[in-house]
């Protein structure tokens, strides 16, 4: 095999190990995010990611024991902003863009016809503007998934109403690119609105309504041109963004409201503090004891200072809490102790954690318990 010219790395033949994959999803942007991993190395890349969902993202691929190597982007997004620059902010993972997305501060610039590798596996790189110039579809390295971002969706395409769109240059870039992929190849588009999932090249081929079958051109640009959408509601705020990897100008104030410990982000959602994180920081917090009152006089004992209030009350009672100082939840392993903090966030608390593994590891690690039973 030849490797493109353009290839920011080079790859290993490719591996007979099995790809890792996981189809994210954004409610607000109904955007799909992409993760493909090599089982072998443990190396992964992230398709489009969404700045909301970072936190999710990162949490997973830890979780999974993953080592995030690049982020790419499909194209300059309008309908929301890219985590890509958040995501090289806590996992120091490259960025990929196109060559023709006017976009900076990417670290590897890809053209028609390079490769991105993770581990032994790569995508490879096919230009496919007309939705905006600088969209590319990501093609797996043995041609059964290919990632088509805006250019093509599941019975449908990208708009080309706006940013550099051109009816005339996808109808070109689908049927020359993708359309020439084995019929067989599984497509995941960028978007779908209608909870679709997945599609294939024949099915597009044969029943896209815009294109498929013996639409042609003429009729591919009738039907665009007559579409008649409103402009995407972030569209101000996330193509600016979007120009410069989606580095937001707050930052750092987004961080703050965590800064009071020593925090971890669960893939369920929640923010987590360890045992001993927590032991060291015990008198500037509320320690919110989320269990039936015989288990807080129980074996398992709770921790000093400890404000019980079961879940089941905790809604009617929120006020008895203190919204200005954090909030540590607790129960007996950790899991209505997560719904606790998720009830909190609701009613508008923001400095929540919940304490991992609840009073079993508590009591594992040899920390202080009250009216523990011997």
């Amino acid at each position: 095999m030849m490797v493109a010219q353009h290839s920011y790395l080079q790859w290993k033949d490719l591996s007979t190990q099995m790809l890792i994959f996981r189809q994210l999803f954004d409610l607000q942007s109904s955007t799909y995010t992409y993760l493909v991993g090599d089982s072998a190395s443990r190396e992964c890349l992230l398709i489009d990611p969404v700045f909301e969902q970072v936190m999710r993202d990162h949490a997973m691929i830890k979780e999974m024991d993953l080592k995030l190597v690049a982020t790419v982007e499909t194209h300059v997004h309008a309908d929301h902003v890219t985590g890509a620059w958040l995501l090289r902010e806590v996992s120091s993972s490259d960025i990929v863009v196109s060559t023709q997305s006017g976009v900076v501060g990417a670290q590897h610039y890809v053209s028609h016809g390079d490769v991105v590798p993770f581990g032994s596996r790569r995508l490879n790189v096919l230009a496919t503007p007309g939705h905006t110039n600088g969209c590319i579809t990501l093609v797996l390295d043995d041609q059964s998934m290919v990632f088509t971002g805006d250019c093509l969706l599941i019975r449908g395409t990208g708009r080309t109403d706006f940013q550099e769109g051109s009816s005339q240059v996808m109808f070109q870039s689908i049927h020359d690119h993708i359309f020439t992929l084995p019929d067989i190849c599984l497509i995941y588009p960028g978007h779908d609105y209608r909870g679709l999932t997945v599609t294939s090249v024949l099915e597009e081929k044969r029943f896209n309504p815009r294109l498929g079958g013996e639409v042609d051109l003429q009729d591919f640009s009738g039907y665009m041109a007559n579409l008649k959408l409103s402009h995407p509601k972030q569209i101000s705020r996330a193509v600016p963004a979007n120009l410069k990897c989606g580095q937001p100008d707050d930052y750092n104030a987004r961080l703050k409201a965590q800064e009071w410990a020593e925090l971890n982000f669960s893939f369920s959602g929640v923010w987590e503090i360890e045992p001993s994180a927590l032991e060291e920081i015990l008198s500037q917090v509320q320690i919110l004891d989320v269990r039936e009152v015989n288990e807080f006089e129980g074996p398992l004992g709770r921790i000093p200072g400890s404000k019980l209030i079961p879940l089941n009350q905790l809604v009617a009672r929120y006020d008895e809490l203190d919204s200005n100082a954090p909030i540590v939840a607790v129960c007996r392993s950790g899991a209505r102790s997560a719904q606790a903090i998720l009830h909190l966030q609701e009613l508008g608390f923001t400095h929540l954690a919940n304490l991992s593994g609840g009073m079993l590891r508590w009591n594992v690690g040899g920390h202080t318990v009250l009216g523990k039973s011997d």
